[in-house]
């Protein structure tokens, strides 16, 4: 990544390991729950893999069963979050996934239907109902690349131009869904929260 080579550099969006800090803010969030499903549609997330392994990690160094379930339509969808209801404990975690992002206002309410706790990867989950939310802030991403343009054109090569990883993040807490669901939301979690959403 410090030398992409070719013509090619750039701001990256999905990074695995955040997974497992998404695991950790649902625990914390929703500190009952010991089964966590990973969800994603695989036409929309072909990345998925980065994901997969450090998240079954991190579920293990918490004591959650993980699961990773597959869909490809909002009716697959909800069988796997039906099932997922179906025992006590439950949780979801919505992989950074186009499809996902596309729909989120149809699955923050099928979460809410099941009273699932779930997080996000980004604030419009949040902002559609979504308990919690947390990712890099894409318009950082998108200031720190207009530099690249600059150096770009004033000559530098893409390819001598470091692939850039996300350096700032935000965390949006919804205390109207936390309190559908009967969760008292920690103020530690509500302070370090970018957004807290009454």
């Amino acid at each position: 990544m410090s030398k992409p080579g070719g013509n090619v550099t750039g701001f990256v969006n999905l990074e695995g390991s955040i997974i497992g800090k998404y695991l950790e803010l649902l625990k914390e969030i929703a500190p009952r729950v010991t089964r966590v499903a990973l969800f994603y549609n695989p036409d929309t997330a072909t990345y998925a893999h980065i994901y997969l392994d450090p998240f079954k990690v991190a579920a293990e160094s918490l004591g959650v069963k993980a699961t990773t379930p597959q869909f490809r339509t909002m009716a697959e969808l909800e069988t796997i979050m039906a099932a997922q209801a179906r025992e006590p404990n439950g949780g979801l975690i919505a992989m950074p996934d186009g499809f996902n992002t596309a729909n989120r206002v149809p699955i923050t309410s099928l979460a809410a239907r099941y009273r699932l706790p779930a997080i996000y990867p980004t604030r419009p989950f949040a902002d559609a109902g979504g308990l919690i939310s947390y990712g890099n802030d894409v318009s950082d991403n998108y200031r720190r690349a207009a530099s690249y343009v600059d150096r770009i054109l004033k000559g530098e090569k893409p390819s001598e131009l470091p692939v850039q990883f996300p350096v700032k993040f935000e965390l949006v807490v919804n205390l109207k869904t936390a309190r559908a669901l009967g969760l008292d939301v920690p103020l530690f979690l509500q302070q370090r929260a970018d957004e807290v959403i009454e």
